[in-house]
């Protein structure tokens, strides 16, 4: 995967000039920078990224320096990563199941905020976590499909679990918080107001007052047509619903977005291999390299195509299926795309909203996968 030191214009510029026939990914650090700030001055509280969405330096290194302050981080990797690119940051551990070296890992590397939604992970800590100055903040869930996917598939502890593991924490030393996953690209703010108002039960019945109370990730990007989602009412509603929830025993808020924070800051260039008699169309790319996530949380509508000369095509459209480059059967978009009724082999399809699980899922299964990033002023 290359990375190039060009800076474009905007991905019709790169299109014109380069004709590139491998997937390009296009990065817009004013867009990310302009993202993070619309998160710090909007949230009621602490800002942290989700690294595992999208962990390249230049992200990592563009939130540092719209001063994002805190990193979410699931393995031993990102721990190296934050420590050498922001080592003034902290570091939230919220992997909820870590091996006993992992542990260790970040206990060396000074970690101090982490999670549990399971007895056994908690005794983990216990064992190996010095207590002075360490939150653990235990991982509830509650049964939702408002989201992409329903986070709580894999984590999170039912709500009398996280009474008793929330007095435990309390007991054992450490400074008691509750966090959730509301799941991914949620727009109902009513999700987190439901959340929240668990977690204060919770706090209620296990008689602990919570240090923080972090509110996950699930903020959604632009992925549909239309505005983009308004993540403000989603604050707003945060705040409200957390001093109603808890009154003077609120707590210090904690978000940790990655979707939200970094997806709209890159947009992925496609080539058309094949229009199929005319009708279904192959890509350069497909859910094996940069569309991996598409299955997940549906297709991106926010689509332009363009000629190879760089120019728009803007007449009808027509729905089509949509394959990637390799012979695996599965390897097509979820849903039909409505793209251009003259679109031609060798145009490009453009899909904005890309900057997460993205790049960091792309694999070269069955010879495809050669991936560049690039760096534009605009996006559009």
């Amino acid at each position: 995967m290359g990375v190039s030191k060009t800076i474009w214009m905007n991905p019709s510029e790169i299109i014109r000039v380069n004709r590139p026939d491998h997937p390009v990914l296009v990065f817009s650090p004013a867009v990310l920078q302009q993202t993070a700030v619309r998160y710090i001055r909007g949230f009621p509280g602490l800002v942290t990224y989700d690294v595992k969405s999208n962990p390249a330096e230049m992200v990592i290194e563009n939130l540092a320096a719209a001063s994002i302050r805190g990193f979410d981080v699931a393995s031993p990797d990102e721990i190296d990563l934050i420590r050498r690119l922001a080592p003034n940051c902290a570091l939230h551990y919220h992997n909820p199941v870590r091996g006993r070296a992992e542990i260790a890992h970040a206990v060396e590397a000074g970690v101090k905020v982490w999670s549990v939604d399971s007895r056994s992970e908690l005794s983990k800590l216990v064992d190996l976590v010095p207590y002075e100055g360490c939150e653990i903040s235990v991982r509830f869930e509650l049964a939702d499909e408002t989201g992409a996917y329903d986070a709580s598939a894999k984590f999170g502890a039912t709500e009398d679990l996280a009474v008793a593991l929330l007095r435990d924490v309390d007991e054992a030393g450490f400074k008691p918080s509750l966090t959730f996953q509301p799941g991914s690209q949620v727009t109902d703010p009513m999700v987190w107001d439901r959340y929240i108002r668990a977690a204060a039960r919770i706090a209620e019945q296990a008689g602990v007052r919570l240090h923080r109370l972090n509110v996950g990730g699930g903020f959604p990007n632009h992925r549909k047509a239309g505005p983009a989602p308004k993540v403000e009412e989603i604050f707003t509603t945060i705040d409200r619903v957390a001093g109603e929830a808890f009154g003077e025993a609120r707590p210090a808020l904690v978000c940790e977005p990655g979707r939200g924070l970094v997806g709209d800051a890159f947009t992925h260039i496609t080539r058309v291999k094949s229009l199929r008699d005319g009708g279904d169309v192959f890509l350069n790319d497909g859910i094996y390299g940069g569309l991996a996530d598409l299955p997940l949380v549906g297709n991106i509508e926010r689509l332009t195509c363009y000629g190879p000369d760089g120019r728009k095509r803007e007449g009808a459209t027509l729905p089509r299926t949509v394959f990637g480059p390799t012979c695996d059967p599965v390897d097509r978009l979820p849903s039909q795309l409505a793209l251009p009724e003259d679109l031609e082999e060798e145009d490009y399809i453009v899909f904005h909203g890309m900057g997460a699980y993205s790049a960091v899922t792309n694999t070269r299964f069955s010879g495809f996968g050669k991936m560049e990033i690039v760096t534009a002023l605009s996006l559009v």
